[in-house]
């Protein structure tokens, strides 16, 4: 038996630990208190946000120091779209809920390689759990702490098929703003989660049947999650049918995603379609 090492896996152990270094940092704000202001309208920023945003790249700099970095508390740098390798990161997604103190919120790490994901990481401190992985070596996730991670246990998509019996996991926000109401009857439930890179998590995981967002993300909110969900069996498609292509020189992600196995992720596009153009 061979023993290469896994592909990714110097980036992967280099994400978990910028990972865990940034949950740290979290908890012990979330623990506390974090001053908070908005940098705009609807879009708070903390103290942690920013302290996790420093030890993420520190780290993976240094580590990979020839890298490009896309990160949402860092200043964006255009060259990084001619940069065959780039980290997309999210210090602290779902600034909301950790301002509320619901425990939804995750720290997210990507590495892309031309403009595919290829490492991830999402890390939620106050759930105590980490979900990764790397291109071509399925998915897992494995409780995290004090003593760090425990054993990393695999992950795999929902089974279901139907829409009828379709758990979604779906945005507190856009389900309380009425986006959810031209699907009501759709499916089994709409359980609002926080955080979309959590969201995405849980979905690899199992622990949702379904992830519709009807409202624009940025790369660095599901580049992660997009590579654990297809790591785990599923896929992340816009509306049309279509994946993303990361390190666009513009990150945000106008097209509404859904993310789940593909079987349910088509019936729902096939239906959407249909819906949309009556």
């Amino acid at each position: 038996m061979s023993s290469r090492p896994l592909p990714y896996a110097r980036e992967l152990e280099a994400a978990l630990a910028a990972a865990d270094e940034a949950g740290r940092i979290l908890a012990r704000h979330y623990a506390g208190t974090s001053e908070s202001w908005e940098k705009s309208a609807d879009n708070p920023v903390t103290k942690a946000d920013l302290e996790s945003d420093r030890a993420i790249v520190a780290r993976l700099r240094a580590a990979f120091p020839r890298d490009a970095m896309l990160s949402e508390e860092t200043a964006n740098d255009a060259a990084r779209t001619t940069t065959p390798r780039v980290w997309i990161v999210d210090p602290m997604d779902g600034t909301k809920e950790f301002v509320a103190r619901i425990p939804e919120f995750a720290v997210s790490i990507a590495l892309v390689e031309e403009g595919e994901p290829v490492t991830g990481v999402i890390l939620n401190p106050a759930a105590g759990r980490v979900v990764a992985a790397t291109r071509g070596s399925g998915a897992f996730s494995a409780p995290w702490g004090e003593a760090g991670l425990g054993a990393r246990r695999p992950v795999r998509v929902s089974a279901c098929a139907s829409l009828t019996d379709a758990v979604v996991i779906a945005s507190r926000t856009e389900i309380s703003r009425g986006k959810f109401e031209p699907y009501a009857g759709w499916f089994r439930e709409i359980r609002p989660v926080g955080s979309i890179a959590w969201k995405l998590g849980c979905i690899a995981c199992g622990e949702g049947d379904l992830n519709v967002s009807v409202a624009p993300k940025n790369e660095w909110d599901v580049c992660a999650g997009d590579l654990l969900v297809r790591e785990a069996g599923g896929v992340y498609l816009d509306f049309d049918g279509r994946p993303r292509r990361y390190n666009q020189a513009d990150p945000l992600i106008e097209a509404f995603m859904a993310a789940g196995p593909r079987a349910l992720v088509d019936a729902f596009c096939r239906r959407e379609r249909t819906r949309a153009a009556s």
